[in-house]
């Protein structure tokens, strides 16, 4: 039987200069090289830099030679052309695999409707990008094209408060009851105490931290506790 795939997403927002980037990969690629057989091809590691940095990352990667992959924390409703200030999907996707879309902090804090959150799908999946599609809850409008969910209640986003796993597991089993969706990872103050009763629940695939993924040590601890160990 094949081992079922886990996901950890780590979600830097606005957080980082340059030699901070380069302190977390050298931290990160310490502890790497004491356990390579961790990382194996049932694991997918993503992290989310600022656009500024996705370059740097991509380079440091490839420097180091670490099994992670790159994600943005946002994209374009748009193409490429004179949209002043927005990155559309044909310039990440030289960087990135994944591009996550709807988090809470977009929809409070830049008022983005369902109508924007849908043209930045299409562009996502138009550029061969894999959407990762943030929820409140089970009621969310989720739209076409969408495979992987990131449930993330508002009220646990950089508070330090989570949801309960039982109910994280049931918003996850009542989403993939669109059988579109595929992978369900859980989102809101993910800690490596907290992160294990997440994890053992069949409908939730992984996690995606926030302040948990800032400090390579901690994001390596969270990463043994999806890896199983």
């Amino acid at each position: 039987m094949n081992k079922r795939k886990k996901y950890i997403f780590g979600n830097w927002k606005s957080n980082k200069d340059s030699v901070e980037v380069r302190e977390w990969f050298k931290t990160f690629t310490s502890f790497y090289k004491q356990a390579k057989n961790l990382l194996t091809p049932d694991l997918e590691i993503v992290i989310f830099p600022s656009f500024t940095y996705l370059p740097l990352a991509n380079t440091l990667i490839k420097e180091y030679q670490v099994p992670l992959k790159l994600g943005s924390q946002d994209i374009s409703p748009f193409g490429k052309g004179a949209w002043t200030g927005e990155v559309a999907a044909d310039q990440l996707s030289e960087w990135v695999n994944y591009v996550i879309i709807g988090h809470s902090e977009r929809r409070n804090n830049f008022h983005e409707k369902d109508s924007l959150l849908q043209k930045k799908v299409e562009e996502a999946l138009r550029g061969n990008l894999i959407p990762v599609y943030c929820i409140q809850d089970e009621n969310t409008h989720i739209p076409s094209g969408v495979t992987i969910v990131a449930y993330e209640p508002v009220w646990a986003i950089g508070t330090g408060k989570t949801d309960s796993p039982e109910n994280a597991g049931s918003v996850a089993n009542s989403v993939k009851r669109n059988k579109n969706i595929k992978i369900v990872i859980y989102g809101g103050s993910v800690k490596p105490d907290n992160i294990d009763g997440f994890l053992q629940d069949k409908n939730i695939d992984g996690v995606l931290p926030g302040g948990a993924s800032l400090d390579a040590k901690v994001f390596w601890e969270l990463i043994k506790h999806v890896a199983g160990v």
